[in-house]
């Protein structure tokens, strides 16, 4: 048997009082640090909708996701943005960026001074339009020759030719007001056209001397009508008003036709009468352009298959 004297009975009570109170600081100090430090789980939904749960004590996003080895794409957005805090929901949505944002960031990266409302400008919605218009089909000109095989003969027109219709229906896309795409959906004969009937006869010569001479005035055929004003899209840089005639362009009154009809030469359309004064790089064959005040006139008025008869 040991035996232990007061003082070492003593030594061995401080050293327990000693242990106690280091073990007692230890959980302390622990449970102050997990005060001080606040974990919490944070949800991630990456772009392509898998979802995943961390835990993390940072807050910044940008640290967040570097901790979890998740790298931002540049056609990728982060919300909350990168350089925010965690929010009370705890969670970071990763989403695929639109066209119209990846253009936009090209356009800031390419160092083009501009504010943004300039650059959504640039990018208005593309609107779709199901539009149906009318197109001509040209008649065919048939020669019948009964000129028995003398060599003085002259054409004469048995049936005048008549130009058919038809209805194309377009798929369009416009964008900023312009027609950027335009789709051919579907085609449909409205009208079949009449074929120009030519007979080659002997020539009748007159008690006068003269030859009898085929008369066009009255004649009435179908043309495709459209419409322009003296803005720059209409007429491009040289818009100034005037006309190619010299006279200054009236709506109600000035039309753009072809070589086919001499200045000055007045045309039926539709009921109404205008005054050829114009020409135009566009306007050939069976077209005639109606001159109008205001290009939301010319717009309204579209494309239209209509009646010409020369009155003069």
């Amino acid at each position: 048997m040991i035996f232990m004297n007061k003082k070492d009975s003593a030594s061995i009570s401080i050293m327990k009082i000693i242990g106690v109170s280091l073990i007692f600081i230890l959980i302390f100090g622990v449970s102050v640090m997990a005060t001080e430090i606040d974990i919490r789980s944070v949800e991630i939904t990456m772009s392509n909708g898998y979802k995943m749960t961390v835990v993390t004590s940072k807050t910044k996003i940008s640290e967040i996701l570097e901790d979890n080895n998740i790298v931002i794409e540049e056609d990728e957005r982060v919300s909350p943005d990168l350089n925010s805090e965690i929010g009370e929901k705890s969670e970071i949505i990763i989403s695929n960026k639109s066209e119209q944002e990846v253009q936009i960031a090209k356009i800031s990266e390419s160092g083009i001074e501009t504010t943004l409302d300039e650059i959504l400008k640039s990018y208005t919605p593309i609107i779709e339009k199901i539009v149906v218009e009318q197109e001509t089909i040209p008649y065919e000109t048939i020669t019948k020759d009964a000129s028995e095989g003398v060599t003085d003969t002259k054409n004469k027109v048995i049936q005048q030719g008549e130009d058919g219709i038809k209805e194309i229906t377009y798929k369009i896309k416009y964008q900023n007001d312009e027609e950027i795409e335009k789709t051919k959906l579907s085609e449909e004969i409205i009208k079949e056209p009449v074929d120009r009937i030519v007979q080659i006869q002997k020539n009748v010569v007159t008690s006068r001397g003269s030859v009898s001479r085929e008369n066009t005035t009255g004649t009435t055929k179908i043309f495709k009508i459209t419409a322009y004003c003296p803005c720059s899209k209409c007429c491009g840089k040289y818009a100034s008003g005037y006309t190619s005639s010299g006279t200054k362009a009236t709506a109600g009154r000035t039309v753009a036709a072809s070589s086919q009809f001499a200045f000055g030469t007045k045309l039926l359309i539709n009921g109404k009468e205008y005054t050829v004064e114009d020409r135009g790089g566009a306007i050939t064959g069976n077209k005639i352009d109606i001159y109008m005040n205001t290009h939301a006139e010319a717009l309204a008025w579209g494309v239209r298959y209509l009646p010409v008869q020369v009155v003069n």
